[in-house]
């Protein structure tokens, strides 16, 4: 539901969404919206003009479609937008809640295995058993959990291909991460340029072989190839084609496309993640060529 705010509906938003016949409860869930940022409670001001936007509520697997289940793990599609585990807007938006409403597991049995970024899409897996949670834990370390992830960097990195290993610390923001941050751990990525827009945007096929809290798209940044709408690291959130069309990035053009671990008889299993239609378009709306995704799924990167 959208609702732009009139003269008469009240300085706060409990009373636009009472007018507007909303669920209260819904802010609480995190999943009311004004001027595009979450609403942390209903006492908030609002101002005529301001639109504000609730989302329906979460907690079917059409939210976060099922993609495998083994004994004990469950993988899942993961949309933009929620965040991987419950944050500072509240646990029933994030996805292991969804998950476990979804498919009646005690949210306490849910172990992610990798955190996707709030505004990132693709697969995350989840470990149900602790004995899951160290098998997987152990695979990482060893190299034997292969995750693909694809992005729409906003120029070309140079090299085209290669690794980036520059080492990530926290940044003077504490949400935020550096690669000449404050006690800083190696950092692996190999990437790989897969296709190109005439407008200089850039395809990347991206295989992390860390796990380091925003490691993708720091990388990507410092090697001066932000990522396209991730303004947290300068990438643009607003882009004019060569035909002057004005696009603006909803969201972080990232994904994790495919994920390889284990299963309990130390078998891969291959985990794949359609490419969700609003990066499709975005691409396609810079003139890339649709080509370039199987590219960039499939390519070697070592």
């Amino acid at each position: 539901m959208r609702w732009i705010v009139g003269p008469a509906d009240g300085g706060r938003l409990r009373d636009v969404l009472a007018r507007a016949g909303a669920d209260l409860q819904a802010v609480a869930e995190g999943r009311v919206f004004v001027r595009r940022r979450r609403a942390r409670h209903d006492t908030e001001s609002v101002s005529e003009g301001d639109e504000v936007f609730v989302a329906p509520p979460s907690g079917s697997l059409a939210d976060a479609p099922l993609l495998a289940r083994a004994r004990d793990m469950v993988a899942v599609d993961k949309p933009a937008g929620i965040p991987t585990i419950p944050d500072h807007g509240g646990a029933a938006h994030a996805l292991l809640r969804v998950v476990a409403r979804a498919t009646g597991i005690d949210p306490a049995q849910l172990h992610p295995t990798s955190r996707l970024d709030r505004d990132v899409s693709g697969v995350v897996v989840f470990a149900l058993t602790r004995a899951a949670a160290q098998r997987l834990a152990r695979a990482r370390s060893h190299g034997a959990y292969e995750r693909r992830y694809l992005a729409i960097a906003s120029t070309e990195p140079s090299p085209a291909r290669g690794i980036w290993d520059f080492p990530i610390g926290r940044a003077a923001d504490p949400r935020l991460r550096a690669t000449d941050g404050v006690h800083p751990v190696p950092a692996r990525t190999l990437y790989a340029s897969c296709g190109r827009t005439p407008g200089g945007a850039v395809l990347l096929a991206l295989g992390p072989q860390t796990g380091r809290t925003h490691q993708l798209r720091v990388h990507a940044s410092r090697a001066g190839a932000p990522l396209l709408g991730d303004a947290a690291y300068g990438g643009p959130s607003r882009l004019v084609t060569p035909g002057g069309r004005v696009l603006e990035p909803r969201r972080i053009a990232l994904h994790a496309a495919r994920v390889v671990v284990p299963d309990e008889q130390g078998r891969p299993l291959t985990v794949s993640s359609p490419v969700p239609t609003s990066l499709t378009e975005l691409w396609s709306n810079l003139e890339g060529d649709p080509a370039a995704w199987e590219l960039a799924t499939s390519c070697a990167l070592n």
